[in-house]
């Protein structure tokens, strides 16, 4: 029964990521984090220039998945009601009714984030980490699944209000789409030239594969070197002289989670130490502060990431067997 489970798991994603293929290019492994995310029940930020096709994926993903789709353009002058709603007095009734927000829905592409105020940013907070909102002492629950995928531009910084670390760390992932190879850019002027692939296409899964998902990821196996290893990574920024913040524990528990789905993902009951090495950078990386010497040096915190999982050996033999 369990190895059934898995097959249908795979044969989903396979699926979702075949779908997505057929209108966004070259973006095979960035759908692949998606889905991570997704059955992780945890959120994205997607940090590139403008153009390079986040909105498009992030459409294409919701529809592949059957799942509800709003977009919210932050701009300074939005406010918290903007985003999750308000009490307005209905006069044929003679009271006050909630008119939900954006937010109340599956997919949330929240768009230019660092574009807003803080309290607008803030306004988020409830809705990723407790799966609802409070507006006026009243609690309302929202759409599940729900994913928050925002995008930030790193170009422009006037205008901008960077992102609190306590609301970056909501994050589960951080993601750069980048931009596509010669051939995959003649691919994209070839067919949204000829018409709207988004348009034309449908759902290959239903929203309730998703718990299917989320079943299966919880059945993978993390071998005691395996968990190790991933933990002595998360501590071993916390070491680095570069650093003024290392990765937390709710980083360690994001990585081991992720490494679950992604393991699922690639037909694995198991998770495997190549599963936890692939992820640290997406996972990690926007959980650290770098000190005022390695920003002025302008470090990366991706490659201090990469410098961590140097200094921790890998474990050796088959640490992913039950056995």
């Amino acid at each position: 029964m369990q190895a059934e489970m898995f097959e249908k798991a795979r044969e989903v994603a396979r699926a979702v990521n075949d779908n997505v293929r057929r209108v966004v290019v070259g973006q095979a492994g960035t759908t692949e984090l998606l889905l991570v995310a997704l059955i992780c029940e945890g959120h994205v930020l997607l940090e590139d220039v403008p153009g390079v096709g986040k909105t498009l994926l992030a459409r294409t993903f919701a529809r592949s998945l059957d799942l509800t789709f709003k977009r919210v353009q932050f701009t300074p002058d939005l406010l918290p009601s903007d985003v999750t709603g308000v009490n307005f007095f209905n006069q044929k009734a003679g009271a006050f009714e909630f008119r939900p927000g954006p937010v109340f829905t599956n997919i949330l592409l929240a768009d230019e984030i660092n574009r807003a105020t803080p309290r607008t940013q803030s306004s988020l907070l409830e809705a990723m980490e407790e799966k609802q909102v409070s507006v006026d002492g009243v609690t309302y629950s929202l759409p599940r699944p729900f994913l928050v995928l925002a995008t930030q531009n790193p170009v422009e910084m006037e205008g901008t209000f960077p992102l609190p670390e306590a609301q970056v760390d909501r994050f589960l992932i951080r993601l750069e789409l980048g931009y596509p190879d010669i051939s995959g850019e003649q691919e994209i002027v070839r067919r949204f030239l000829s018409g709207d692939p988004l348009s034309e296409l449908e759902p290959v899964a239903r929203p309730g594969a998703l718990s299917l998902l989320k079943e299966a990821a919880a059945g993978v196996f993390v071998s005691a070197p395996v968990l190790e290893y991933l933990v002595k990574i998360c501590r071993a920024t916390r070491d680095l002289g570069v650093l003024r913040l290392g990765v937390s524990p709710r980083g360690a528990l994001a990585l081991g989670r992720t490494a679950r789905a992604l393991a699922l993902l690639r037909g694995r009951h198991y998770v495997i130490p190549d599963d936890v090495k692939e992820l640290a950078g997406p996972v990690l990386a926007h959980r650290v502060l770098l000190n005022a010497d390695a920003s002025l040096r302008l470090r990366h915190p991706a490659d201090i990431i990469k410098e961590s999982l140097e200094l921790v050996p890998v474990p050796t033999g088959e640490s992913g067997d039950q056995t």
